[in-house]
């Protein structure tokens, strides 16, 4: 007890003036703590006064740029105790960890890039014919740019660095902007959501005048909120349509090597190889990243090395001449011969570096450095060497384009490299799975995709996981992609397709990180986006033209991952409003006395709902149907915030509804996206337990420290405007300011000396009547805790109104009601038995 109050104290006392932070705040707004619960819900504070609500017109009025402490809210306490904006599990790891992680990379994240010269060239020149040297050459400086702009430059040197905490993929950057810009549609954020990792602006510079700027602008318009969450949206559609196109290709164009080795091999044969090939590869995805990248790995090594062997023996074997197509002047000579071909031949010179979006996607696997030391010094070394032996090869045979990489290789060693081949392409193939999963991971995180259920493949990895429905469902869209579309110049173009739509949206989201959250030079923020996406928007043009092939099959499949990912984002917010709207007025729960207008059993009653603030209306359906409600009451809200994880001491954030004698308390259990949330329902209800408990006694003793009160205010005026006590043992004041509280309590305490006598006769009474009033609060939670914790889960359920229109009637009535049932329940992770469970519906009608 002492420990935990000192431990509060200091860590108080350790907040100086540079934790302050540069903010924005309208010239008229007061500092001062409106008590109260009707809005926020909670024990009054910062949360319930009109700059700190999460309402659409938050940001109006005249605005300065001021220096400010950190605003207090109850459930703010916890989080101004967290040290450092970027925690990554990679931090502290050994050399020789890194050099495993580095090794490991190469089964899970290079596997996709590593395996793009098999078909690269094939698909090239099937759009533009070889017709010269000059073509071969062009060509290739086209592949060499290419992969020297995008893998390296943009992902591998820029976009890997706008990670969230180690977490990469589209959601992974929209949660970094959520965390600096109330952007999100769903209105459940708390100021403590984005405290948990700490950001501090710089002091006011040009840039960080205009990163406020654009910060205001985005919160105060609701189109560029939704336009924001749209291109979110659709670039994580597009990484899930990603998942489905690269096993078919990769193995496709491996298999397809058969054609030179064994010459009675058919396609039909190559297909149904391919599809067995499949269904292993999705068989095996279940043992996780960490087990099988342990054994990928050295085949990924040996695959790589193969390709740089083969590279060096074909130029000295062909034509060393092909290094001049480092001069991008042969790629102007290419266009100009070929012209509208060499455009077409865009969408194959793209697929040398698919892939690139996997090494952001799954970052969650590995750390920065990791992943760019062995892109630089290995996989792209390799990769060049490999693109060079190739089109020396063709630069003295042309006529060998459609199997460009196997008719390269040396007829000697052409069985060992093809069996390398065909492994390295079903270790591609658990590239884009793996990152699929990790997006939609952080989707359902942040409430943009149905619940599913979600497996932790390894105990020493935070990130690692494996999702059975989404794997079994894109095994069986890939497989009707591969039975119905064989050729590798359509899937080739889907591949494209889907790998620029996914490209398009990281730039857009990396640009706006650079502007809101780095406070780049504009200049630079500019070269970036303009460079970029009118490279992209290039190769865009040149597979759209084409999607008529069968690649349209792709497009379709990524609109309707969008639309899905959509309508229950649409629907979870407007259901979510309901409930904000109809929850029960703090004057009615008054109005009903302690007791609640009924009788008060013996026991704990967990209610659970998705509010963070406010009472729900469940709970008055409670109060009318059940014959008795449970002496002590809490309202737990599991929630997702937009941070990679939150620490299990943060976990739990309590405050009071009502006065003492209610025996009401909220409590917001949060998550991180990156969290495993894996406990007995035991394990949560200790853990919920001792942290209300802490809570009951840091109260009780920040009221026998207050000496300099108002005798006539009420107990519940008390609680809810004078102070905030963490769980974890911090005390804070909201009577004075929070730092000058901490820092002069010893001089206030010897400035008083002179009537210490007086205080202490006056304030004895008040001590013991304190202490009895603690030890009976905490006998009621010994007893109740002794006489059983029931759950009380409330299921609200949305229907449009009779008078709404058509299709929000099919939306609301029909696909969101569809996914809701078919989604896993956001208390399903709690093991609880069915006898201690009661479940109620309410319908809203909207």
């Amino acid at each position: 007890m002492a420990e935990g109050s000192s431990r509060g104290e200091s860590d108080l006392s350790s907040l100086d003036s540079v934790d302050s932070r540069w903010v924005y705040q309208d010239e008229e707004w007061s500092q001062t703590v409106n008590d109260g619960e009707e809005e926020g819900g909670g024990g009054g504070g910062a949360e319930d006064s009109p700059r700190q609500l999460d309402s659409d017109d938050e940001d109006s009025g005249e605005y300065k740029l001021i220096r400010t402490e950190p605003r207090i809210d109850p459930f703010d306490v916890e989080a101004l105790e967290v040290r450092g904006a970027q925690r990554n599990t990679f931090e502290n790891v050994t050399l020789a960890r890194k050099i495993v992680l580095a090794f490991l990379t190469l089964g899970v994240v290079f596997g996709d890039v590593g395996t793009s010269p098999l078909y690269t060239f094939s698909v090239m020149f099937s759009k533009a014919p070889a017709n010269g040297k000059e073509d071969v050459l062009g060509a290739l400086s086209l592949v060499l740019y290419t992969l020297i702009l995008i893998p390296l430059i943009k992902y591998a040197l820029i976009v890997l660095w706008a990670n969230d905490d180690g977490e990469g993929g589209t959601f992974a950057l929209y949660s970094l902007i959520c965390r600096h810009a109330k952007v999100s549609l769903l209105p459940n954020q708390l100021p403590s959501d984005t405290r948990i990792s700490i950001f501090k602006l710089e002091v006011p510079s040009t840039e960080l005048d205009r990163s406020l700027k654009i910060k205001e602008r985005l919160e105060a318009s609701l189109a560029l909120k939704k336009l924001l969450l749209m291109l979110v949206l659709a670039g994580t559609s597009m990484v899930i349509a990603d998942g489905v196109v690269t096993p078919a290709m990769s193995v496709i164009s491996a298999v397809d090597g058969l054609k030179i080795g064994v010459s009675g091999i058919k396609q039909d044969h190559v297909v149904v190889i391919s599809v067995s090939f499949l269904i292993i590869l999705f068989s095996v995805q279940r043992y996780g990243t960490s087990k099988v990248g342990i054994v990928i790995g050295p085949v990924l090594f040996i695959w790589f090395c193969s390709l740089g062997a083969i590279g060096i023996y074909n130029l000295i074997k062909y034509d060393t001449r092909v290094l001049r197509a480092f001069n991008p002047i042969h790629i102007y000579y290419f266009f100009k011969r070929n012209s509208t071909n060499a455009w077409y031949s865009l969408g194959g010179c793209l697929l040398c570096a698919t892939g690139s979006e996997a090494m952001f996607a799954d970052l969650c696997y590995f750390s920065v450095r990791s992943v760019q030391l062995t892109f630089v010094f290995l996989v792209l070394p390799c990769l060049l060497l490999g693109y060079l032996g190739q089109a020396a090869y063709l630069m003295e045979n042309h006529e060998d384009t459609t199997q460009a990489f196997f008719s390269s290789v040396p007829t000697g060693v052409f069985w060992p490299v093809f069996l390398i081949a065909n492994v390295a392409a079903l270790i591609a193939s658990r590239t884009m799975t793996t990152a699929t999963f990790s997006c939609i991971k952080q989707s359902i995180a942040l409430g943009c995709f149905p619940r599913l259920k979600i497996i932790h493949t390894s105990r020493k990895f935070r990130g690692q996981i494996y999702i059975p429905v989404m794997n079994w469902f894109l095994l069986a869209l890939t497989l009707v992609l591969v039975c119905n579309i064989s050729s590798i110049y359509e899937i080739g173009n889907a591949y494209g397709i889907a790998e620029l739509g996914v490209m398009m949206m990281t730039t857009i989201l990396v640009t706006l990180v650079m502007l809101l959250i780095w406070q780049t030079n504009i200049f630079i923020v500019l070269s970036f986006a303009i460079v970029f996406l009118c490279l992209e928007l290039t190769f865009f043009s040149s597979v759209l033209w084409s999607v008529g092939d069968g690649s349209w099959i792709i497009l379709v499949f990524a609109i309707v991952i969008f639309l899905i990912m959509y309508i229950w984002n649409y629907g979870s917010k407007l259901k979510y409003e309901t409930e904000v709207k109809r929850k029960m007025s703090m004057d009615l729960l008054r109005e009903l006395g302690p007791n609640l207008g009924t009788v008060r059993a013996p026991g704990i009653g967990l209610l659970y709902n998705e509010l963070a603030k406010g009472v729900p209306a469940i709970f008055g359906y409670f109060l009318t149907t059940l014959p008795a409600v449970h002496s002590m009451v809490i309202f737990v809200c599991i929630k997702y915030v937009t941070a990679s994880f939150v620490p299990q001491s943060e976990r739990f954030l309590f405050t009071r509804v009502c006065s003492r004698g209610y025996h009401l308390f909220r409590c917001i259990a949060r998550y991180g996206y990156k969290d495993v949330r894996k406990e007995n329902h035991e394990i949560f209800e200790k853990l919920l337990i001792e942290s209300l408990e802490k809570f009951i006694r840091r109260e009780a003793k920040e009221r026998s420290l207050e000496t300099d009160g108002d005798d006539s205010e009420s107990e519940e005026e008390y609680s809810m405007s004078k102070f905030l006590i963490a769980p974890n043992g911090s005390v804070y004041s909201l009577a004075v300011p929070l730092l000058d509280e901490f820092n002069n309590r010893n001089n206030f305490i010897s400035e008083a000396s002179t009537s210490e006598e007086v205080k202490l006769a006056s304030t004895e009474p008040m001590i013991v009547d304190a202490e009895e009033s603690l030890e009976m609060e905490l006998s009621i939670l010994r007893k109740a805790k002794e006489s059983g914790i029931v759950y009380l889960l409330g299921h609200g359920n949305i229907r449009a109104r009779k008078s709404s229109w058509f299709i929000k009637k099919l939306v609301v009535n029909y696909f969101y009601a569809f996914l809701r049932k078919n989604s896993r329940r956001g208390t399903a992770n709690l093991s609880v038995p069915h006898s201690r469970l009661i479940q109620v519906g309410m319908t809203y009608m909207v």
